[in-house]
This record gives structure tokens, sequence and C-alpha cells, in this order.
């Protein structure tokens, strides 16, 4: 049995999509992109669209966060975010209330996870009831790696604008001890021996720009290898640090206009700087900046091909209600996201 939520999921034997993070949007026919553009094409909307285009992302009334659900709220939140099904029917984390999904579903299997959106980040998971589906789907991931074939495409809202507008990062990275914690760090010439000890890892992500505006951009992510804040830290090394990152974004910072690398030892965890007229297009203070979600977004898996075409071979999710907000407030468009070549 499998279902995929939006933070998704899969059943074997099911298979579901749905998700944590976008309120009200499984249910949709168009995805949220399209809608949003169907809604600037009339020209302009009704006054309560109006009254809300007044808002910072912080003040959505009526939304609770996850971070405030109660797991009865939040297992009732992903049953009712299905977006694709097959088959019949110490703090609070997706793994602590598969157990009440499990019930809400009434399904008979335990489920557990199989691909996940990472920590802090929104977007599709992947769930399974059924241990030979999940070692299929896993064998069927491992050969996309080994092939360099991407399986997952994310979106991402940065501070800045990579140079040039697509590519691909390429550099390796391991974990290292900074200031009592253990960060995430590039090594530009790893040793043999340290990559054959995996102390390092090499790593890459193809990157796009989709659009630009306000001094953000909105970025298409896909990485080609699997690491821990991988796609956060090769961000912050084209001076594009996303949106919400406040642990690796100290790591890029202006002199005189330039960007400029700050050095590791310096770039402890701190809360994001952000332009002032950002800000304020964002109707945010500096007050309010810890606050800001982190706006990456895990919006395309891949699945294996299905020749009976039961299942789809791409699953999307659209990124939840904070993410689009802050598009609308910085001019931010995204007509298409490139879906990942099979």
């Amino acid at each position: 049995m499998a279902a995929v939520y939006r933070h998704t999921a899969i059943r074997s034997g099911w298979r579901i999509v749905t998700g944590i993070g976008s309120l009200g949007c499984a249910r949709r026919k168009c995805s949220w992109y399209q809608e949003h553009l169907e809604t600037e094409e009339k020209g302009h909307g009704s006054p309560s669209r109006v009254r809300e285009e007044r808002s910072s992302i912080l003040r959505k009334p009526g939304v609770p966060t996850v971070e405030k659900m109660s797991k009865e709220s939040l297992c009732e939140h992903l049953a009712q975010n299905v977006v694709y099904m097959e088959g019949s029917s110490e703090g609070l984390s997706l793994v602590s209330i598969l157990p009440e999904l499990k019930q809400i579903l009434q399904m008979k299997s335990d489920l557990h996870v199989v691909k996940a959106a990472p920590k802090e980040s929104s977007g599709l998971v992947l769930l399974s009831t059924c241990h030979v589906t999940t070692k299929k789907l896993e064998d069927f991931y491992a050969l996309c790696r080994r092939s360099e074939r991407p399986i997952t495409t994310f979106c991402a809202v940065t501070l800045g604008t990579p140079s040039p507008a697509e590519g691909e990062i390429s550099v390796a990275l391991k974990v290292e001890n900074i200031g009592n914690l253990d960060l995430v760090v590039p090594v530009m010439h790893p040793s043999k021996g340290s990559l054959e000890r995996r102390e390092v890892k090499r790593t890459g992500t193809r990157y796009k720009v989709l659009h630009s505006a306000e001094g953000c951009s909105l970025l298409q992510l896909q990485p080609m290898s699997v690491y821990r804040e991988q796609l956060l830290v090769h961000c912050t090394l084209k001076f594009c640090p996303i949106l919400g990152d406040h642990v690796y974004s100290a790591r890029v910072a202006k002199i005189l206009g330039e960007n400029i690398h700050v050095p590791l030892d310096l770039a402890t965890p701190r809360t994001q700087w952000i332009e002032e007229e950002i800000l304020r297009k964002m109707h945010l203070t500096e007050q309010q900046v810890p606050r800001i979600p982190l706006h990456l977004h895990l919006h395309h898996l891949l699945m294996p091909d299905c020749s009976s075409g039961t299942y789809p071979t791409h699953l999307a999710a659209p990124p939840p209600p904070y993410f689009q907000r802050t598009m609308e407030l910085l001019h931010l468009k995204m007509k298409r996201l490139a879906l990942i070549d099979r």
C-alpha cells in the first residue's frame, strides 16, 4: 500500500499523494502556479484578495502552522490532503504520527517512510505499508543515483541570483564541528583517503533560475547526490542563500556591494540578514525575521515506469501558502517547473 503526501506518502498496493504545508491545495485540478497566472490574467481580484495582499506571510489568520498542530489535527490534515491514491481505503514529527494516520486511513499494515522532504523544508513524503514495494522503490532510486539521473526537483526562493543562471554545483562536503555544532562544510581539494574513508563525499546539484525580481530569485534545484543540508550549502556557494536559512546564510556577506564568502569559523548559525527593501516588500520587521520559514520545497518526485499506467511517473505537490505568498510579495513568477528528465 502506498501514499504520497505534500509532505507526501506511498502505500504499496496503495498510492496516495497529499501534503503538509499545503492546506487546501490538494484538490485543485491545476497546479498552484497555473491558478496564480490565471488570476493575474483576469486583471483584478476580489476586495478580500486586495486586503490579503497587504499582509505578510506571517499574518495568515486561522491557518495553524505545523509546529502548533496537535497529532490529531496533523493526521486529519494529511488524510484530507490526498492528491493521488490507488487502492482502498519527543516533539511532533511525521514518524510520530504514523500510527494515528494508519487508523484514520483505515490501513491494516503499519506505515513507514520511504522518502521525505529534508528537515525544515516542505514537500512530498513517500510512505509505504509493503516492504516489497519499498525495496523496489529503493532499488529504483539507487539505480537512478548510480546513473546520475535526478530523482527529485525542488523549488526555492533565494536572496540573490546565481551566476550563470543555469548550471551545476559540484563540490565535496563533510561534517565538521564548529562552535560545538556539527555543520556541513565544503572541501575544495579532498584527499583520496578521505573519500575512501567516506569522511568526505562528492556532491552535485543542477540549478536553474526560473525568475528573478526584487533582489531575489526562484530557483529550480535537482540534487544529483544525497547529503544532509546539501542544497542549503550549495546555494551559499553561489551567493544566493535560501530564504529562511538561519543556519548557513551567514556564510554570505556583502562588502561595498560585492558578494564575499565569510570564513567558516566566523559564519556560525544566526538569524538570516535580509535587506530592508526586501523586508518592506514582505511586510516584515527585523524582529519577525527569525520566524521566516525555510523556502525550500520538494515539488517533484520521480517514480518507476508503470507499464499498466495505474500510477503517475511523476508526483507533484504545490508549495505551501507561505511560499506562494512570498512569491506574490516579491513578484516572483513561475509558468512551469520542468519535469525531471527520465
